[in-house]
């Protein structure tokens, strides 16, 4: 059961990471606004890893502990903390010399749901054997 979570949360945060950077360059394109000083490529790749891998572990976790209401305590916690995630893009200070500060939520928030998106959009394709 580890092995088949730990690549569902590797191939979600492949997912993840491809739908931020693509939606990072449409955005660029769409707005002219360059917010790569504060949001670049690795960081939206590290997040993605680092959302979809501890999303793993938890769900793991959850399992063992919980059985197979796990998964159900599982999507409930991710989901609300998906959710409360747009907080940090919605009050975080940007520097001073980047132009066009107002648009950067329209940049970030949406990318707070795509580590979430990408789990739920494959956990048909990774069931949880016991």
């Amino acid at each position: 059961m580890f092995k088949r979570l730990f690549i569902h949360g590797l191939i979600a945060a492949a997912i993840a990471s491809i739908a931020a950077v693509v939606y990072n360059r449409i955005y660029f394109f769409a707005t002219e606004a360059d917010f790569s000083k504060s949001l670049n490529i690795g960081t939206m790749i590290g997040l993605s890893v680092l959302i979809c891998m501890t999303a793993a572990f938890v769900c793991y976790g959850l399992l063992k502990w919980l059985g197979k209401k796990g998964e159900i305590v599982f999507n409930f916690v991710f989901s609300i903390v998906t959710y409360a995630g747009m907080i940090i893009p919605i009050s975080l200070t940007l520097p001073l010399d980047i132009k066009f500060p107002e648009l950067f939520p329209g940049l970030a928030v949406p990318m707070v749901f795509f580590p979430a998106m990408a789990w739920y959009t494959l956990r048909p394709l990774f069931p949880v054997k016991d």
